[in-house]
């Protein structure tokens, strides 16, 4: 574990515009324990209320891209920017990064881009458990936007919406997506939706028939309602396009008072993950209470005891873990 003189000397570094202190501090949060506590004891207080843009949709839909072209975008307005991509597999296992990502790389040479690749390590939600904390030592890092990339697992990235101000969903015409979105809930988080591919034969007629399933929602008057941009990744079009409605997003937040609410809003959810993950690891890490669920789960296997009768224990053993 880094000593406290380590860590103040390194978020000093980051104070200090250090890249180096940055990354070094970013790996600690990754490892968790006292040490990533410590560091966001530290870095916290320094955050300035970056303005947080999530990117999900299903796998192959060129969220890399986009994002890529949409960093160089907001770099040419003068932002500073940082990436949270999150890969579908742990760093230390060797496995290959998406060719998409390895173009993502190259924005690592301008030093008003800050990347950083987070191993999901089997979280449903397709992002990083570590994803909040990452994107505040950027907030603290001076970073004016930051873009977070799901993983990209399909139905099960709505954790996305509670991490950021601004959901983009990328879809793409061959595949179905329009029914996917509604069957994942993508529907109800995405504040601004893209059809990539428009180049493809059938991306009109998807990207219509998603505007179709979007008015049948029911929006209260002047509430925002959710753009469908046709835009293509490998020719670069509509990049424009999306930043713009970005950009009426984040303005009609403002204009509305909603800004602080999404922030309450994140800091909740953080909160919440971090308390139920906590609890469950103080449950079901202690070797006497393991030895219970174990022997009172041969009550359940013989049919003896009902597997919500179990249940009921376990909340009671929870408690007693609580409270001693």
């Amino acid at each position: 574990m880094k000593s406290s003189a380590d860590i103040a000397k390194l978020l000093a570094g980051l104070s200090q515009g250090s890249v180096v202190a940055a990354a070094r501090l970013i790996t600690l949060i990754e490892n968790g324990g006292e040490a990533a506590e410590a560091v966001m004891d530290g870095v916290f207080p320094r955050t300035k209320g970056a303005y947080r843009i999530g990117f999900t949709g299903p796998p192959g839909a060129g969220k890399s891209s986009l994002v890529y072209h949409l960093c160089r975008f907001f770099r040419c307005a003068g932002g500073e920017i940082g990436i949270i991509a999150v890969d579908p597999t742990s760093p230390f296992s060797g496995g290959a990064l998406l060719g998409d990502r390895i173009r993502m790389q190259k924005l690592s040479d301008d030093p008003g881009v800050f990347l950083r690749s987070l191993a999901s390590r089997g979280s449903l939600g397709g992002i990083s458990n570590c994803t909040d904390e990452v994107a505040d030592l950027l907030d603290a890092f001076g970073k004016d936007l930051i873009l977070i990339e799901t993983v990209g697992v399909g139905q099960s990235e709505l954790e996305i919406a509670e991490k950021t101000h601004t959901v983009v969903v990328i879809l793409v015409p061959e595949s179905g997506d329009g029914v996917q979105a509604m069957k994942a809930g993508l529907m109800e988080i995405g504040d601004v939706f893209v059809m990539n591919k428009s180049d493809h034969p059938d991306a009109m007629r998807a990207a219509q028939e998603l505007e179709d399933t979007l008015r049948i929602k029911d929006v209260p008057e002047g509430a925002w309602r959710p753009p469908v941009v046709l835009a293509s990744a490998l020719h670069e079009r509509g990049i424009e396009e999306i930043a713009e409605r970005i950009g009426e997003h984040r303005r009609y937040l403002e204009e509305n008072g909603l800004v602080d609410a999404k922030r309450r809003r994140i800091l909740f959810s953080r909160v919440r993950d971090a308390v139920m993950e906590r609890m469950e690891r103080r449950l079901w890490d202690d070797a006497r209470n393991r030895m219970i669920i174990e022997s009172r789960m041969e009550e359940v296997y013989s049919g003896r005891l009902s597997p919500s009768g179990l249940v009921r224990e376990l909340e009671k053993l929870f408690v007693d873990t609580l409270v001693g």
